[in-house]
C-alpha cells in the first residue's frame, strides 16, 4: 500500500490514511510498521521509530480527532466549535505540546531529522493546529470524487479545486464524465 501526501497539510495527510470513510473503510495504518513507515515517507523522521500497538492506537485517535476538527472547520470557524469537540482539541493540543523532531544540518547541505514517534506526531499535531487556527482553515475541502473522502487545503488560484489529487481522483472523475458524454 502506498501513502499519498496531496492534502497540503501534514495533519490532513495523516487523516487521509483512512479511505472511503462513508463506505467500506480502508485503513492504511493497519500495523505499527505502517505507522513507522508513514513517519519516514511524510518526511518527519529519517529512520522509522519504534512503534507498538498502543502507539498505533494513540496515532489513530489523533488522526480521527484531526479529521473531525478539520471537517468541522469546513462549516464553521474553530472559535465557534461545539463543546463536543473539546476532547478533540485537548488531544490535539496535548500531542502538539511534545517537542517535535530534532533537525540538524550536516555537511554538504544534508538535513537530518531524528526523534521518536511522539515527536513525529507532535509535528503533525502542530501542523494541524496551525492550519485549523489560521486563515487557511476556511479553505479545507473534501474531495468530490466518490468514494474518496480525503480532506485537502484548496490553495488553487480561484479556490475551485474539486479533487484531492488530479492524477488520481480528478483523472478518474474526468474519464468517467467523458465516458458518460460519449454514450
Amino acid at each position: 500500500m502506498e501513502f499519498t501526501f496531496v492534502s497540503g497539510d501534514l495533519g490532513l495527510d495523516l487523516a487521509g490514511t483512512v479511505g472511503r470513510r462513508r463506505g467500506e473503510r480502508v485503513d492504511l495504518l493497519a500495523t505499527p510498521a505502517d505507522l513507522a513507515r508513514w513517519t519516514v515517507e511524510a518526511g518527519l523522521l529519517d529512520a522509522p521509530p519504534d512503534v507498538d500497538d498502543d502507539d498505533l492506537t494513540r496515532a489513530r485517535a489523533l488522526r480521527e480527532a484531526i479529521y473531525r476538527l478539520a471537517s468541522a472547520a469546513r462549516v464553521a470557524s474553530p472559535s465557534t466549535a461545539p463543546s463536543s469537540e473539546t476532547a478533540d482539541l485537548d488531544l490535539l493540543n496535548r500531542v502538539a505540546a511534545y517537542p517535535p523532531p530534532a533537525v540538524r544540518l550536516r555537511a554538504h547541505g544534508v538535513l537530518e531529522r531524528t526523534g521518536d514517534l511522539p515527536a513525529a506526531l507532535s509535528a503533525v499535531a502542530r501542523a494541524a493546529a496551525e492550519l485549523l487556527g489560521g486563515p487557511h482553515a476556511a479553505l479545507v475541502r473534501e474531495c468530490e470524487a466518490s468514494p474518496c473522502t480525503r480532506l485537502y487545503v484548496d490553495l488553487s488560484h480561484r479556490r475551485s479545486r474539486r479533487w484531492c489529487d488530479m492524477r488520481g481522483c480528478g483523472n478518474r472523475a474526468k474519464a468517467a464524465a467523458f465516458r458518460a458524454r460519449a454514450r
